[in-house]
């Protein structure tokens, strides 16, 4: 079996870090971190376009709906450059909006697409087209996605929100907020999220936070609560109402996780929301696996130029030892995260995330260790790897949700044996 990149896999993998460097070069990230003070860590819109218009957010879309018409694993390879190049802003749900959004999940008229039904002047009721159990919900009408339908061109910018009171982060910047409950998925207005979160310091300064109240989305088939909010357009594009307040994807007839990421076993790792937040831990641990080996490049760069008695650093056994185990941890973590993105089996994706935060998190604190005091300092990069590995750790899977995730898939396979 060859688990080897293809030509045209590893074209998309330099290609992407081609229009990184050329786009987002580090001139672009010094003054996104520096400016953060000042601008409160926006997400830079001009630059979101220009990813929407190489493609990034596209990657899954069908060729048929304008899109590149790839999987997975090629997202992945994408997303492992944009953590390599520390790129800010909510790509993870950006990405998985604009995949749903073309898949017909949330856009009214597609295959079994279901249509909110008027009942009163705020409330609705799902009526669908098929079986209700395949949980497609739509606004109805020509504005039906909104929110979302500029998601895959770079046009809106949409982050995450789990149930359970989570951490949301570029929320100001944000068109709208893709919610994640048990057994349903929402896109709701940023504004309606907005208006009841917390502004939070964040450990990463190119990643604002907000501290939300407890979200559960919606149960299938229930209708929404409270008139119809004005929604929030895409920078540029004018303010419309549409349908009901919420875009909301009930579960595919299965449950998902519990609260904040909790382990799902059985059926309920089969539910739309569960593999929502499998796919976003991943492309989590893929930006967690560009910044590792990041910083195993910074730290040989340095060990090579940096010179002690005369000679330099790198040739000393204890700098050797250290860039040694950052790439041993990097490399491990690389098998791992794209296997998951072959497999998408949840056992793999938990050990591609748990890996793949270690990798980054300790090779960012052994590259900053290889640079010695310059790699406190705020003009140095080794702190904003440090701390972007550290805000990502938290996120979709921790450590010990990962680690639950796969002792559960041990006990479950030995039970299987007896």
């Amino acid at each position: 079996m060859d688990f080897q990149l293809t030509d045209d896999q590893r074209a998309l993998k330099a290609g992407m870090r081609e229009l990184l460097e050329r786009r987002f070069p580090r001139s672009r990230l010094r003054a996104a971190v520096d400016g953060e003070a000042e601008r409160g860590a926006e997400v830079d819109r001009e630059l979101w376009r220009e990813l929407g218009a190489a493609g990034l957010f596209a990657l899954r879309v069908p060729e048929s709906a304008g899109g590149v018409g790839l999987g997975l694993p090629e997202v992945v390879l994408a997303f492992e450059e944009a953590g390599r190049a520390l790129l800010p802003g909510p790509l993870a749900a950006t990405e998985l909006t604009a995949h749903l959004s073309a898949a017909g999940w949330l856009a009214g008229g597609g295959p079994a697409a279901g249509r909110w039904v008027a009942e009163g002047s705020a409330a609705g009721a799902l009526v669908a087209d098929g079986d209700a159990a395949a949980g497609w919900l739509a606004d109805g009408g020509s504005a039906a996605g909104a929110l979302v339908a500029g998601a895959v061109r770079g046009e809106a910018v949409v982050t995450a929100l789990d149930q359970g009171g989570a951490l949301v982060e570029h929320l100001a910047s944000a068109d709208a907020v893709l919610a994640l409950g048990a057994t349903a998925v929402e896109v709701i207005p940023a504004g309606a999220v907005a208006r009841s979160a917390e502004s939070i310091r964040s450990v990463d300064p190119a990643t604002p936070l907000h501290r939300t109240a407890p979200h559960g989305a919606a149960p299938h088939g229930a209708a929404p609560h409270g008139a119809a909010p004005q929604r929030e357009a895409p920078h540029g594009a004018a303010p419309q109402r549409v349908g009901p307040q919420r875009t909301s994807v009930a579960g595919a007839g299965a449950s998902g996780t519990g609260a904040s990421g909790a382990a799902a076993t059985g059926a309920a790792a089969s539910g739309l929301a569960a593999r929502l937040r499998r796919e976003a831990a991943l492309l989590t641990a893929a930006q967690q696996l560009g910044s590792a080996s990041r910083t195993v490049e910074l730290a040989v760069e340095h060990a090579k130029r940096r010179t002690q008695f005369g000679r330099p650093i790198g040739a000393f056994q204890a700098v050797q030892h250290l860039c040694a185990g950052m790439l041993v941890r990097a490399e491990s973590a690389r098998s791992v995260v794209y296997a998951a993105a072959v497999t998408e089996e949840p056992g793999d994706i938990a050990a591609a995330k748990l890996l793949a935060d270690e990798a980054a998190v300790r090779n960012a604190r052994d590259c900053l260790q290889v640079h010695g005091g310059m790699g406190f300092t705020w003009e140095a990069d080794v702190h904003l790897h440090l701390k972007r590995a550290w805000a990502r750790a938290g996120q979709w899977q921790c450590a010990a949700e990962a680690e639950e995730e796969l002792a559960a898939g041990l006990l479950s396979t030995v039970g299987a044996c007896l």
